[in-house]
């Protein structure tokens, strides 16, 4: 009883601040900035946090739109993250709702703070810059950044209530063909055709999918195909991601597509040079913090979907947080079933009434499963528990 007093009381304080928590999220919808370039929508977030009787830490872990914000109780640990994304899509903008992500999280983690009193326990606000391909969380985690933390929690928008679903395994694989340039008309002979060593990969590629398991997905683009058609190329590079539900089948087929970059070169002549980027892993749902969250929701209303955790899956740098912490990372419904993520639709409902209604949702579940675990050790070993089982 004593507990659900102390969630009323966060539930009112968000309630209270809700039209400041929209504004900042508007603010942040409306000014779109890609990975590692996110220094308005960080300084919106800070600013607010700091407000709130938070120390903050920005620059953090060597990142410039990286931040940590802190907010001590009578006791250090346990330590509760609530993590902020807050980067946006080319052409899109936030069609991936990232400003509710953000600000749902601070939402939570001011009221959890400001809304109990004397907490057993320290609330963290994480900013986490780059999840969009940039691999921003998976920076922090190898600097460090989350080894103090005791349990991490976001939530995803989306167009169903789903409490958890896999995350693919995803590598980030860069191929670049070195050539000879000549006269594409006059002496084609004495050129070496970068162009068709990425053409043959891509066509190795495909020929490989017959003999891959059903959850590997890879898909590419070609950065750079040469000058002028009447120009040999001499250089040509394309991206990939490798993408799979286990790591190291993940890590098996990355060597299967070198293999096809490798014979497209011995094919063409052409000199390759094969390059791995960031390595995100698959995600680790905590089942105890999971069903803490639920309860939490179904106290305000929310009812889950009945959905298979496979549908509508990709890849998020979340999954090396739940490497490295018990983590959850629900997935809460802003807009009609089927809504495509990276979508326009999808950026038109991060940034309506129904997508900020869901942000405060969230926030108020999101802070009563920390409210649960800073005052309930039972569920902090269960936690723990499960995390190290």
């Amino acid at each position: 009883m004593i507990r659900n007093d102390l969630k009323q009381r966060v539930f009112h304080l968000i309630d209270q601040e809700r039209d400041r928590f929209i504004d900042l999220a508007k603010r942040i919808h409306n000014h779109p900035e890609l990975n590692f370039e996110e220094y308005f929508s960080s300084d919106q977030l800070v600013g607010a946090v700091k407000d709130y009787g938070f120390t903050v830490k920005k620059p953090f872990a060597g990142l410039e739109t990286a931040f940590r914000a802190v907010y001590e109780g009578k006791k250090k640990r346990p330590r509760v993250a609530f993590i902020a994304e807050y980067d946006a899509l080319p052409e899109v903008g936030h069609a991936c709702g990232h400003n509710l992500i953000g600000t749902a999280s601070l939402s939570a983690a001011v009221a959890v703070a400001n809304g109990i009193g004397e907490l057993p326990g320290s609330v963290l606000l994480i900013g986490t810059p780059a999840e969009e391909g940039g691999g921003g969380k998976i920076i922090l985690e190898e600097r460090g950044a989350f080894d103090d933390v005791d349990a991490a929690m976001m939530f995803h928008p989306s167009g169903s209530n789903q409490l958890w679903k896999y995350a693919m395994a995803s590598r980030i694989v860069k191929i670049e063909f070195f050539g000879k340039a000549a006269h594409a008309a006059s002496s084609p002979e004495m050129g070496i055709n970068a162009l068709d060593a990425t053409i043959q990969t891509f066509n190795n590629i495909n020929a490989l999918r017959q003999h891959m398991r059903s959850d590997v997905r890879i898909h590419g683009i070609i950065l750079d195909g040469g000058r002028a058609p009447n120009i040999v190329p001499d250089y040509s590079s394309s991206l990939f991601y490798v993408r799979s539900l286990d790591d190291d089948y993940c890590k098996e087929m990355v060597k299967k597509v070198k293999d096809c970059a490798s014979g497209a070169a011995a094919a063409t002549g052409a000199r390759l040079s094969f390059s791995e980027k960031e390595a995100y892993k698959t995600l680790k749902t905590n089942r105890p913090l999971t069903e803490s969250f639920q309860k939490n929701c179904e106290s305000l209303g929310i009812i889950f979907d009945e959905t298979e955790p496979y549908d509508d899956i990709g890849s998020t740098d979340m999954g090396n947080v739940s490497h490295r912490t018990p983590s959850i990372h629900p997935y809460l419904s802003i807009g009609e079933k089927g809504l495509v993520y990276h979508s326009q639709d999808f950026a038109d409902a991060a940034n309506s009434p129904q997508g900020y209604e869901t942000m405060l949702l969230a926030a108020k579940a999101l802070a009563g499963t920390a409210v649960d675990f800073l005052f309930d050790m039972d569920l902090q070993k269960q936690v723990k528990k499960d995390f190290t089982g």
